[in-house]
């Protein structure tokens, strides 16, 4: 790791003896899009949170969960929708389109991909889905409760086992490394933070608890999701709502074989980005546990800074009643 770190850092140097230059005619596609799955339409008309963005923000770690909640169709749409949907369109003078999405990413590349593990929700079959950015909609990928595999690659994760739906975060490193190069592992985790800054903004303006898993065994996560762990990769998981029971047995996963339209012409690999990944990567869930174990006092506060280090910021006021959907569709 420190090896990929030293290798890609930013030095005057290192940008002035630069020789990469954009390979236009193999510029990545901006989604992933399979070719023989039907899509599911996701609702386009989503109702805004009742509460102004500011406080569903500052209510966010305060969201408990304790009583059952079960996200709706209509949820799964606001989350997916405003955390890494296309929100508008605009039309080129000298013709084409340039489309916009949620959330930003470094060069406007787009290659963080959302998928949902869900049990049976109102009006959505239990299953694993891949939410289309390009038309904002679901395709199902797997049939039936596959969130115990989760459970069990997160070492039992409490938030994990209590969470009805799961949104796993990847991301496909060449559409990004077309223009950084190596540095794109690195944009993998900032760019999806932006796409979860969303999700747990929009998460806490309805009241649906959220929390973010990143220590997890990767091969099996990877496999439930059809990702193959080279070219794209989960970078972290986010459970969604609570539930009194954990889940089932999961049914059989098969390797998936879905035909997807190419990310471009010709892929380049980059050893770099490969050999980070597998040198971060866990191997099973008692190792993620262990791993996550070492962070739990930070999770949860039990290490403070002392109080005369604080800096204390002024609070801030409600002076605009726009909930987080209407911010997120100005900002973008």
């Amino acid at each position: 790791m420190l090896r990929y770190h030293e290798a890609t850092k930013h030095s005057p140097a290192r940008v002035a003896g630069s020789r990469h230059r954009l390979d236009w005619v193999n510029q990545p596609l901006p989604f992933k899009v399979y070719r023989d799955l039907e899509p599911m339409p996701l609702p386009l008309s989503i109702e805004p949170s009742r509460k102004p963005a500011l406080r569903s923000l500052r209510e966010l770690l305060a969201v408990q969960s304790g009583a059952e909640r079960i996200p709706s169709l209509e949820d799964v749409a606001r989350l997916c929708i405003l955390s890494n949907g296309i929100t508008r369109v605009r039309r080129l003078a000298g013709g084409g389109e340039i489309a916009f999405r949620a959330a930003g990413t470094t060069g406007a590349l787009y290659h963080v991909e959302l998928y949902l593990v869900c049990r049976e929700l109102p009006d959505l079959p239990a299953g694993v889905y891949h939410f289309g950015a390009h038309d904002n909609a679901l395709r199902r990928l797997r049939a039936g409760d596959h969130r115990a595999r989760l459970v069990e690659a997160t070492g039992g994760e409490p938030s994990v086992a209590r969470a009805p739906a799961l949104i796993v975060a990847t991301s496909t490193f060449w559409r990004n490394a077309w223009k950084y190069e190596a540095r794109a592992w690195r944009h993998a985790f900032w760019d999806t933070g932006t796409v979860i800054a969303n999700l747990l903004a929009l998460a806490g303006g309805s009241d649906l608890p959220p929390r973010v898993v990143v220590g997890f065994a990767d091969n099996p996560v990877n496999e439930l999701v059809g990702a193959d762990g080279v070219s794209e990769a989960a970078v972290c998981l986010v459970a969604l709502g609570t539930t009194p029971d954990g889940p089932p047995p999961a049914p059989p996963a098969a390797p998936l074989d879905l035909r997807t339209l190419p990310v471009s012409a010709r892929d380049v690999r980059y050893p770099l980005i490969e050999e980070a990944q597998a040198a971060s990567s866990l191997e099973s869930g008692t190792a993620a546990a262990a791993w996550r174990s070492r962070f739990a006092a930070l999770r949860d506060g039990a290490i403070d800074a002392d109080a005369a280090d604080r800096i204390r910021l002024p609070r801030l006021s409600d002076t605009r009643d726009e909930p987080i959907e209407a911010v997120i569709r100005r900002r973008g």
